[in-house]
């Protein structure tokens, strides 16, 4: 997988994450972004679904812009 690839598939699960409230609820839109972003780049789905749901689990730790809990 591409640098490049990588870096969009992060940023977009990262962004499809932030629209639910709780680390868990980001973390499964995360995992599913990544895995079918990745699949649609012919990369590994599972790899995708595991940056993604880290991406989405921590994205409110690492202040990401629209990425927030709600309580």
């Amino acid at each position: 997988m591409s640098i490049t690839k990588l870096l969009v598939a992060v940023a977009l699960a990262a962004s499809v994450a932030g629209c639910v409230q709780s680390d868990g609820s980001r973390a499964l839109a995360g995992a599913a972004a990544g895995a079918i972003i990745a699949d649609a780049t012919d990369n590994n789905a599972l790899t995708g679904a595991a940056i993604g749901g880290l991406a989405g689990a921590t994205c409110d730790d690492l202040n990401v812009p629209g990425c927030r809990n709600g309580y």
